[in-house]
């Protein structure tokens, strides 16, 4: 089975909207992340997309992570990001996150802004030249469920 079919039978634990709502986000990262490399984690919690200049995850820059009822773009290295219209949330001491509700959040001026910001401080350079490749990295045993509960 190839990464994006994993990537297909993942979403299918989800509900039908978040699953739509996952496709769209990670088409229009691709857009705006030309040349990632994307690395698939099905984890206990969520289930996670990061991006990066290659396959070593601790330069990876974002990530999409899928939950049950929403959608969060997470910026790996968002707390020192400038945020004059506080759009980031969280309070760790390295990440940030918007929640992609509703998924035109990533159409937004600043939370474009925000990505460009991101990307020209990665820590490795992403090459938009660069063939775009998934590589599942993970996948748990043991999750919480992927559609809310009743």
């Amino acid at each position: 089975m190839t990464a994006n079919q994993q990537w297909a039978s993942f979403l299918k634990k989800y509900d039908p909207k978040i699953a739509s709502a996952a496709k769209k986000a990670l088409a229009k990262m691709r857009k705006l992340v030309p040349g990632a490399t994307e690395m698939v984690y099905d984890n206990y919690n969520a289930l996670v997309v990061g991006f990066g200049p290659n396959a070593k995850a601790s330069l990876a820059v974002f990530s999409l992570a899928l939950f049950p009822g929403h959608i969060s773009l997470c910026f790996l290295q968002g707390a020192g990001l400038p945020d004059p219209g506080k759009r980031l949330l969280g309070s760790g001491n390295v990440a940030r996150h918007v929640k992609l509700i509703p998924l035109d959040v990533l159409d937004h001026r600043e939370i474009r802004k925000l990505i460009t910001l991101a990307m020209n401080r990665a820590k490795g350079p992403f090459d938009p030249s660069q063939k775009r490749t998934m590589i599942i990295k993970s996948i748990s045993k043991n999750q919480r469920p992927r559609r809310p509960a009743k």
